[in-house]
């Protein structure tokens, strides 16, 4: 991921977020009035918006560096998705005896997510149900054997994970709303792929 930093969004001010998986369809009404659908999108992309969480002056002044570091819409960052930050026995694949390196996966039925962000020292991987060592890299989400497990061998994780985001606008449009109380009435993230 270019432009991209490995800090995450204040989890203090995140409380009181919305959102989570958006899509893309194009729908087309026929003159019957039938319906042709267009999926434009394999996997979700999540967008999220955090209103009047910001409150204090620390608060403010936090959320206000964290911008500028970010130069807006520029720099992608890390967000604790509060709805959806935990994988638990999630299968990752079957091994083939050559293959050392992984990727980090949650499972949604049909959709599988990528995991490119999993948090620092939470990921524990399993072979055949036994937890294992195995080096992880915790900027994309590889999961990575020093030798190949056995052919066969079904590989499993448990871990949190941090959504990669962006903020979707470049104006930090605060507001003073009375004595050491403040507010930025539409904090909008998008998640960067």
């Amino acid at each position: 991921m270019t432009n991209f930093k490995e800090i995450r969004f204040p989890t203090n001010i995140a409380y009181g977020m919305v959102g989570g998986p958006e899509y893309s369809t194009d729908i087309i009404t026929m003159a019957s009035g039938k319906e042709q659908r267009n999926i434009n999108w394999s996997c979700s992309r999540a967008r999220y918006h955090i209103s009047h969480a910001v409150k204090t002056r620390e608060q403010i002044e936090q959320l206000s560096s964290f911008f500028r570091e970010c130069r807006g819409r520029a720099y992608g960052f890390r967000f604790k998705d509060q709805l959806d930050y935990i994988a638990n026995d999630e299968f990752i694949g079957f091994c083939d005896g050559e293959q050392k390196i992984f990727q980090l996966v949650k499972n949604y039925g049909t959709e599988i997510r990528k995991i490119c962000k999993p948090v620092q020292g939470t990921v524990k991987v399993y072979v055949n149900r036994v937890l294992v060592e195995a080096e992880i890299n915790y900027g994309s989400g590889e999961i990575v054997f020093a030798e190949a497990p056995e052919a066969g061998s079904r590989i499993t994780a448990s871990f949190e994970f941090d959504v990669p985001v962006r903020f979707d606008n470049d104006h930090f449009l605060a507001s003073s709303d009375g004595h050491n109380t403040y507010s930025w009435n539409d904090i909008s993230l998008i998640e960067v792929k």
